[in-house]
């Protein structure tokens, strides 16, 4: 069992984070119960790595000391899975929004599929999406949208090393990816659609592995609270 001093000194906790969590939220969480635990009135606690509230899995949390290396572990190689919807899209890329058109997939074949993951391979230029928390001109491009402003958002280059079709089903294509930091699978979830001559969104994601920490190391949230009383 950790100690106050371990947990001061620095900590790197592994989270599988829940769904409809945000990431601040159990950052939130994880504070308030070792200060609780404790009897601690302060102590810094910050993740390396947002994950919206939609996706699921790890979370790297730094407890102390251990928040220094915050921007170390947030610069490393990051592995997710997940599921891609063709044949429609939504503005945000994901299930945040309602769908907002539909295309057509009679012309998508399994090996289409698997064949147009190629182009996305290396270094390629990647639109963020306007649901996003990228700041522009003060504010988060995500208030711009929910406010139906539009605005001119800049590509940025990132970097993909594998993506892979796990398993498809009718129109349900499960997916495993690395990349550079930066990523944003929903637009790459998007960008698919098109180079499939149709469209597509993100219906599931979770994040497996940052760098050399894995989601099989994982803990829940409640199961880091029960280690806290035992």
């Amino acid at each position: 069992m950790l100690s106050k001093d371990d947990y001061l000194s620095g900590q790197v906790l592994l989270i599988d984070k829940p769904l409809n969590w945000t990431s601040f939220q159990v950052v939130n969480k994880l504070r308030w119960e070792i200060r609780r635990a404790f009897k601690i009135k302060k102590i810094k606690v910050g993740h390396a790595g947002t994950l919206d509230p939609l996706a699921t899995g790890l979370l790297v949390i730094c407890t102390g000391k251990m928040t220094k290396q915050i921007d170390t572990f947030q610069a490393q190689t990051k592995e997710y899975t997940g599921t891609i919807t063709l044949g429609s899209t939504t503005p945000s890329f994901d299930l945040e929004t309602e769908i907002d058109n539909t295309f057509p997939t009679e012309h998508i074949t399994e090996t289409l599929i698997h064949k147009t993951t190629e182009q996305f391979i290396g270094d390629i230029q990647q639109l963020p999406p306007v649901f996003s928390a990228i700041k522009k001109d003060g504010k988060r491009l995500y208030e711009f949208a929910r406010a139906g402003e539009s605005v001119n958002i800049k590509p940025r280059t990132v970097s993909i090393s594998a993506f892979e079709i796990t398993k498809i089903t009718g129109m349900q294509a499960d997916f495993r990816v690395v990349c550079s930091k930066g990523t944003y699978i929903r637009s790459l979830a998007n960008d698919f659609g098109k180079a499939l001559q149709s469209g597509a969104h993100l219906s599931a994601l979770r994040r497996t592995k940052i760098g050399d920490f894995n989601i099989a190391d994982a803990t829940s949230i409640d199961g880091f609270i029960n280690s806290l009383k035992s």
